[in-house]
């Protein structure tokens, strides 16, 4: 499908995929979770904030399909909160609890310089633009809003925080339902038809279109390839070139 001529009010991205690379994401973050966990549990595990991750970790029913296969009945410490953490990362579940606490590690990493967040050339020069044209940006991913917000004020970039006006995470719902996506319509204050969604899962855009809103898949290198019919369904780009000029109705 080509792409219409587009107005918003505002321009909602996913990260993954979108703005920034899968790779980063698999290949970087979750690698540097898993292996910092422990030590982060044991620095902080009297702390209430950590108390309160590990009370919703245990809630969670993967929790006791885990503690099954450790075979005897062990003790809830960091040792064991750790195995479950990265119990959770390997199976790449987006979890409420998990996802808080790896943007506790990851806010770490960022601070002492070893991680910086990845974003595609194309991205600054969009959200910069974007602004400048009136639009208002936000943020919906899986992972939290504390780590969404990690990623662009550290990015290779530089700071891209200001240019964001509102983030969602999983906390306003699941990705692929049509609620989350009026929901954060009506937290916006704007109609769905004006926000202007752009993802590169098909599953997500079908749930946005669903709600009222315009969607655009990316085509971005490392991407699960788009099938011929979901490139007939949307409008398809390989990045945010093409959608410079984007303007207000």
């Amino acid at each position: 499908m080509t792409i219409p001529d587009l107005t918003a009010k505002v321009v909602l991205v996913d990260i993954e995929g979108t703005t920034t690379s899968i790779s980063f994401v698999h290949e970087v973050l979750f690698p540097y979770a898993k292996q910092n966990a422990e030590h982060y549990l044991l620095e902080t595990w009297e702390t209430d904030a950590t108390k309160q991750i590990v009370k919703d970790l245990q809630l969670l029913p993967q929790f006791a399909e885990y503690a099954s296969t450790l075979g005897t009945q062990t003790a809830v410490d960091a040792q064991l909160i750790t195995g479950f953490v990265r119990y959770l990362i390997e199976r790449d579940l987006k979890v409420t609890p998990l996802k808080t606490l790896q943007g506790l590690i990851w806010a770490k990493g960022y601070a002492s310089g070893q991680l910086r967040g990845h974003v595609y050339e194309d991205v600054a020069t969009a959200f910069h633009t974007w602004r400048e044209a009136g639009l208002r940006i936000a943020v919906y991913s899986s992972g939290s809003v504390a780590a969404q917000k990690l990623i662009f004020q550290h990015s290779i970039a530089g700071d891209l925080l200001p240019h964001l006006s509102a983030h969602f995470d999983t906390n306003v719902g699941h990705k692929q339902q049509t609620e989350s996506y009026t929901k954060i319509s009506q937290i916006l204050q704007v109609e769905p038809q004006h926000v202007l969604f752009l993802t590169d899962v098909p599953g997500e855009a079908a749930a946005a279109r669903a709600a009222g809103m315009l969607t655009i898949l990316l085509q971005r290198p490392g991407n699960v390839p788009l099938s011929e019919e979901e490139r007939i369904a949307y409008p398809v780009v390989e990045d945010f070139v093409a959608l410079y000029t984007l303007k207000q109705p």
